[in-house]
């Protein structure tokens, strides 16, 4: 930015949400408020010999009613999800591309791990029918940028566009990186976010390995998600792609645009402990929160809701627990939180996207979304988790945060609009 050039706010104006709670927003905000479970046993591969066998699948999701069938053939999963998405938070904010100045508009959605399923597939060909049979497409289709060049594509975008990758912090990052572009005058419009698609054998084998997903509710699905829980045992799978259209307040007013919020601040931060352990004093993350908060011009006692990361994994959920009653202080115990994992499951690189899309809703209609299957409270998880029933709340200010293999932390502060 240039010196002395004043920085801009920065607001959501569109959502677009692929879940395995519905396909856009109106019917994921819904479920989510209801409490629905999207999770259930996985139908897309054969799970017989695998330890988890429950995931929280997008079905009913043609990639063609989004983008050209023959474009579709030619990437990931991923990518699908990414650029319906990015339809449905266009739509939402009322935005027609081609009407604005294409080297103003940027992307950055990016993906925790990229095209799964593509590497997946075509290592099938080449250990069975021989390096000939490898797709020209595999490497592009693959790769975790591609995405954001798709999507450009697809809209005419040719403002900053990359890849981002932080695994399961990725489109909080994205979000936050977007928020900082705009605010420094480098773009008038952002597509921000996430996608991923690792529901794949490939990718169950690699996490069930790891012992990190859940085993103990293979029976019953729907409750194997537990964030804060007792009897909480790893985290469930998720897939689909959340995406924000962000935008200079000033740009927003001039097109008349409906605004969900604004985004107030972002952080981001490393725990340098473990490559996949979080540091069990929560630090960095407490730094991220803290940093959001003094970025804003805020104090603690204005958190008002914090979408947790809260995976349902033994470690995480502690250490998150601990790293907010660090940065909130006495504060902590009167602040809202959930995890709306509890009802998509993991969607891993995508998750902040879907869980800024929480916050930009519950901001909007004042409705604090549950943790559901939170029945057994654990004595090391013992804040306000909102638990099993959404609450009415007028709340002006809502943080989310998210942590990824690699130690990385991001937090996005997003406030009422005024």
């Amino acid at each position: 930015m240039e010196e002395g050039v004043a920085r801009k706010r920065v607001v959501v104006t569109g959502i677009g949400t692929i879940t395995s709670l519905g396909i856009g927003i109106e019917p994921f905000w819904g479920n989510i408020l209801a409490g629905k479970s999207g999770i259930d046993s996985v139908t897309s591969f054969d799970v017989t010999d695998y330890p988890s066998k429950v995931g929280s699948e997008v079905r009913d999701f043609n990639a063609g009613d989004y983008m050209d069938p023959k474009e579709a053939r030619r990437n990931d999963r991923y990518t699908h999800f990414s650029v319906a998405a990015t339809r449905l938070a266009l739509s939402d904010a009322s935005m027609d591309t081609t009407k604005l100045d294409s080297d103003r508009i940027g992307v950055l959605v990016g993906s925790g791990i990229g095209g799964m399923l593509t590497i997946q597939t075509q290592s099938r060909r080449l250990y069975e029918m021989g390096p000939r049979k490898v797709s020209p497409f595999m490497i592009p289709s693959l790769i975790a940028n591609i995405a954001s060049g798709v999507i450009a594509i697809e809209i005419g975008a040719r403002g900053p566009n990359y890849g981002l990758v932080s695994a399961c912090s990725t489109a909080t990052h994205a979000i936050g990186e977007s928020f900082r572009i705009l605010r420094d005058g480098d773009a008038d419009v952002m597509v921000a976010g996430g996608s991923e698609a690792a529901i794949t054998e490939l990718g169950y084998a690699g996490f069930c390995s790891m012992k990190a997903m859940s085993t103990s509710y293979n029976d019953d699905p729907s409750r194997a998600s537990r964030p804060f829980d007792q009897g909480r045992d790893g985290f469930v799978m998720g897939e689909g792609a959340g995406v924000l259209v962000l935008e200079t307040l000033e740009h927003a007013e001039a097109r008349g645009a409906d605004i969900y919020c604004e985004v107030k601040s972002y952080a981001a931060t490393c725990d340098a402990y473990h490559i996949t352990s979080p540091d069990p004093e929560g630090k960095a993350l407490s730094k991220a929160i803290g940093k959001t908060i003094v970025d804003a011009g805020l104090e603690p006692s204005d958190i008002d809701y914090i979408n947790a990361h809260g995976t349902s994994t033994p470690y995480n959920d502690k250490f998150e627990t601990l790293a907010i009653k660090k940065a909130l202080g006495e504060h902590a115990s009167k602040t809202l939180i959930s995890s709306t994992k509890s009802m998509t499951g993991h969607l891993l690189g995508a998750a902040g996207g879907i869980e800024s899309a929480v916050c930009a809703m519950a901001l909007k209609e004042g409705k604090v979304p549950p943790t559901i299957n939170y029945e057994d409270p654990d004595p090391d998880c013992d804040l306000d988790y909102v638990p099993n029933t959404m609450r009415e709340a007028d709340i002006s200010t809502a943080l989310c945060n998210n942590s990824g293999f690699g130690g990385h932390n991001a937090s996005v502060l997003f406030g009422k609009i005024g």
